[in-house]
């Protein structure tokens, strides 16, 4: 296992419980929120990982595992990236070195990870909705422990945390919500509601006006009179703040405070925790508080690889990445036709999409984590006779399948969805791999689904994207650096459903999907070592099939054999399978891909290695296929 050295700081290194947080007196607390600091800074300069957001709610963490007794109560994080305090201060800081590591752990929460690690996430607007439901499932129990969902501001945009807010307060009267407010997601949060965290941020006067309130009230004739008037101070409120949109869900509101205030944010909690109602608790955090470079590039350092701590640099590739090659050939391609937009869902930096956003700043949008929005709102572009390309990766394009389906394919509307991270996305893990986007679309009529061998190649696809006018069309392409082949000035279109042959030979067909197409050559140079001759297929197409080239493979090769960054159930090897069926062929199909399982997080060499998906491996399955051997 590829770690630091896991030595830590004193006070951090004594801590091997929540109840260990809670023995530390008062003045200890800044040196372990300091200790926390150090560490997330050292040992994510080796491991990688979410630096930025981790440094933002330390204080924050430590204040809610002095008030709340987990496991009994539950904490839920949004996302759950900026878990890792929670995970320094439950038992796990020995082991902390070992974050996103094979074998080690998980850079989210997971159940069977800790008892501690009340709900497994990696997605954007689960916690507020899983709360809820633990928490009628404790009122209908009888029972009566806390339930804290911590939300970022920016999934306070996402479709399922405003359904959940919607159904809050009609649902249990104990609940505490607590919005950490730092102004980003991954990247500078947009939107309305993002405007109007802003404003609140900057509004003191109505918890002024509460708080004084409150304490002439019971001086004057005791809590019972204070209880009275809380009617008539709610009604003031809305005329100096906007705070009735919370009022009018049902919420009592607190803040906003200042989150690295550790005493401050222990001393809030505890009276949000004796509330019989629903509470949300406003936060200001600062993400990348601690350390400058995060701090002055909290995009940067939101997910980020290894890197220098002295001054946050980091090594920069030689080759140019997937995403990169994708915005660049978009923002070229948007010169020469104005028809072009591009979308995305919170996230313009990790999809390529800054350099578009730059050069066409009125027809790129921002939608901020609402997936499903972006999409139908692609639709609506679309159908106004645009060009939309809503960029997305495939993890997060999941949530978008029934509009792809209902709102797209249906109406014939030529949206372009691009899958970013499609395939393995190491080290994050099974909520981040993109391994199911294949089976989840394949089915939906007319699509044209299609996955690029090298960045020439995508930037071929774009082209032919942008021909498509009367259907939606599918792209996806892997995390990282691509092939390092040359770009073209200006790519022509591709023929659509027609795959490419690469090499020619006999005994074998590998019909490779892909980034598999730089393996299957490796595969096929071993099999010709052995004196077994292959031909090597350039699927190019999942939607549709070359169905002529797949059959001609069939009838003139002894084996087939599938290769793709995929699950293989349901993928493309499957629909390869179909089409053998449909056509009563009997040549027999090996079919290479990722098992029917969830993958867990490791090095993309350890996870192929383990898995069986090198060059190596893949030749060695052949040479042992019946059809080889007999």
């Amino acid at each position: 296992m590829d770690s630091p050295c896991n030595s830590l700081p004193p006070l951090l290194a004594s801590i091997h419980s929540p109840q260990d947080v809670k023995a530390l007196r008062a003045d200890q607390l800044p040196q372990l929120a300091e200790e926390v600091r150090a560490t997330l800074i050292e040992t994510l300069s080796h491991t990688g990982g979410h630096l930025a957001p981790n440094l933002g709610v330390v204080e924050l963490s430590i204040a809610l595992h002095r008030v709340f007794n987990t496991p009994q109560d539950k904490i839920l994080f949004d996302v759950s990236h900026q878990s890792y305090v929670h995970k320094l201060l439950t038992g796990r800081a020995e082991r902390f070195h070992t974050i996103r590591q094979a074998g080690g752990l998980s850079g989210f929460t997971k159940r069977c990870e800790s008892e501690h690690d009340a709900y497994g996430a990696g997605h954007a607007g689960t916690a507020l909705s899983a709360g809820l439901g633990m928490a009628a499932a404790r009122d209908l129990a009888g029972e009566d422990y806390h339930v804290v969902s911590v939300v970022g501001d920016g999934s306070f945009g996402c479709g399922t945390t405003l359904e959940g807010i919607n159904n809050l307060s009609t649902t249990t009267r104990r609940f505490i919500l607590i919005l950490n407010d730092n102004e980003w997601s991954i990247d500078k949060n947009v939107g309305a509601l993002s405007r109007y965290f802003s404003h609140l941020q900057q509004t003191d006067t109505y918890e002024w006006l509460r708080g004084r309130a409150k304490t002439i009230i019971e001086k004057l004739a005791g809590t019972s009179a204070q209880k009275q008037v809380t009617r008539l101070v709610h009604a003031a409120h809305g005329f100096i703040t906007p705070l009735s949109f919370f009022q009018e869900l049902g919420l009592t509101y607190y803040g906003p405070i200042d989150g690295h205030d550790e005493q401050k944010l222990e001393k809030i909690l505890r009276i949000v925790a004796r509330q019989d109602t629903p509470v949300i608790l406003h936060v200001i955090t600062e993400k990348g508080h601690g350390y400058e470079p995060a701090l002055n590039n909290p995009s940067k350092f939101h997910g980020i690889g290894r890197y220098n701590v002295e001054d946050g640099s980091t090594a920069k590739g030689t080759t140019i990445t997937y995403s990169e090659a994708f915005g660049a050939t978009l923002t070229r391609m948007a010169e020469e036709d104005p028809a072009i937009t591009a979308i995305t869902a919170a996230m313009p930096g990790g999809t390529g999409l800054s350099p578009f956003r730059e050069r066409f700043p009125k027809r790129f949008f921002d939608t901020g984590i609402a997936e499903e929005h972006a999409a139908i709102f692609a639709c609506g572009l679309a159908s106004q006779g645009l060009k939309p390309y809503l960029a997305v990766y495939s993890t997060f394009m999941q949530r978008c399948v029934d509009m792809i389906e209902h709102d797209a394919a249906l109406q014939k509307l030529p949206v372009r969805f691009c899958m970013d991270r499609a395939g393995l996305s190491p080290d994050d893990g099974p909520t981040h791999h993109g391994l199911f986007d294949i089976a989840m679309l394949r089915s939906i009529p007319d699509l044209v689904f299609m996955q690029p061998a090298d960045e020439a190649e995508l930037a071929a696809m774009l082209a032919t994207m942008n021909g498509i006018n009367d259907r939606p069309s599918a792209i996806r392409y892997p995390r990282g650096s691509a092939e390092g082949v040359p770009m073209p000035a200006a790519a022509a279109p591709l023929p659509v459903g027609k795959a490419e042959i690469r090499r020619s030979g006999s005994g074998i067909c590998l019909l490779a999907l892909g980034n598999m197409n730089s393996v299957a050559a490796q595969v096929a140079d071993l099999l010709q070592r052995q004196g077994v001759s292959c031909t090597h297929v350039n699927a190019r197409f999942i939607c549709p099939l070359d169905e002529d080239c797949i059959m001609q493979a069939a009838a003139s090769h002894r084996l087939l054999v599938t290769l793709e960054d995929h699950v293989v159930s349901g993928g493309f090897g499957s629909a390869v399978l179909e089409l053998l069926n449909t056509r009563r062929c009997a040549t027999p199909l090996l079919r290479i891909g990722w098992p029917d399982s969830f993958i867990e997080h490791g090095s993309q060499q350890y996870l192929r290695e383990k898995y069986g998906l090198t060059p190596q491996a893949i030749a060695e399955d052949i040479l042992n296929h019946p059809q080889i051997t007999s």
